[in-house]
């Protein structure tokens, strides 16, 4: 747990070092919020979101390419010699094959999300398949969500979750369609929560201090690491993320911790657990998928707003107050699901 502790700090030392620099780049690149028009189901315009939001503009987004190509560096740069110090290295897997999944993930979606921020930032066309429209970007993560079940499935020999109060239960080639839907639903998840100063790393935050906590009684050195200097990254992030926002993720940063979320709960077994202990983001998903049917086939909305973090805000309450009311949520889910786990 020392070594751990130390590579998280070392890891925010690092990014905090970093992150200022990073900023003042994002505005020389034009790397921010452009001014946005949010059109619902129903074809009318919808300007709660607008409103809420119209502060925001001009914000550098891409916090999440920092973490990403600072989490990537330190993690090949330190692991490789931790062996030299000493260290032995326990994994329930193959060592590379678990690194594979894990940074294949962070990457791919990353790259994704990426390609989708700068189409926004540049007024690139929105239209065709290229045009990152929704069913395309589904489409698209849908297939890297099943690359990803494959590499679990075939290479880590992963079929099975862990059921409290009842044991193991292994789904066998099911196993594919069920973590390619937690991959996918978690990706989007994380990205519909991150509409609020803080509220989604936030999250995010409790979220890995819970599953570092469980990778560290399974004894899965690599996943460990990674989420040391994961929630380095994070905390040095959250500083400048808080209300008001100087820096924000994107969809580069959003949708790859959503999917690497998934990946670290499907890595460790503990399903139930996981989806507690991400319960929030699960509510904040929940709310605009309902809101969404309720429009397509009852053509009204079954919500004022959706998700529910913007109801709030429909309702008087200040962005600051439901952040922090969120990561108090998030606290008692990740006290659930911990407790959970451990049946």
């Amino acid at each position: 747990m020392v070594l751990y502790l130390g590579l998280l700090l070392f890891s925010f030392l690092f990014n905090a070092f970093l992150i200022i620099p990073f900023i003042d780049l994002l505005y020389k690149l034009d790397f921010r919020r452009r001014k946005q028009e949010t059109k619902d189901f129903l074809d009318k315009r919808t300007k709660i979101f607008d409103r809420f939001h119209k502060q925001k503009e001009g914000t550098p987004v891409g916090g999440g390419i920092l973490i990403l190509v600072t989490v990537s560096f330190l993690y090949f740069l330190l692991f490789p010699n931790l062996r030299m110090l000493g260290v032995y290295i326990y994994s329930a897997f193959p060592l590379m094959e678990e690194l594979n999944v894990l940074f294949f993930t962070f990457i791919a979606f990353a790259l994704l999300g990426f390609y989708d921020d700068l189409r926004k930032f540049f007024g690139f066309k929105k239209e065709g398949f290229f045009g990152l429209r929704m069913k395309h970007k589904l489409i698209l993560q849908i297939m890297l969500g099943f690359i990803v079940s494959s590499l679990l499935y075939f290479n880590l020999k992963i079929d099975f979750i862990h059921i409290p109060f009842w044991g193991i239960l292994r789904l066998g080639h099911w196993y594919l369609l069920f973590a390619t839907a937690v991959i996918v639903f978690f990706a989007n998840a994380f990205n519909i929560t991150d509409g609020l100063d803080g509220l989604s790393c936030g999250l995010l935050m409790i979220f890995l201090f819970a599953f570092w906590f469980l990778s560290f009684n399974q004894l899965d050195t690599p996943l460990s690491i990674f989420i040391a200097l994961w929630l380095g990254g994070i905390l040095a992030f959250l500083y400048f993320n808080t209300y008001p926002a100087r820096i924000m993720l994107g969809d580069v940063g959003a949708l790859s911790f959503g999917a690497t979320m998934a990946v670290v709960g499907l890595l460790l077994g503990k399903i139930v657990a996981f989806l507690v202990i991400g319960a929030p983001f699960i509510i904040e998903a929940g709310s605009s998928f309902l809101q969404i049917l309720s429009k397509k086939y009852r053509k009204k909305k079954l919500f004022p707003v959706a998700p529910l973090h913007l109801w709030l805000q429909k309702k008087g309450w200040e962005e600051p107050k439901i952040v922090m009311r969120a990561w108090l949520a998030g606290i008692i889910f990740a006290l659930m699901g911990l407790w959970l786990a451990g049946m």
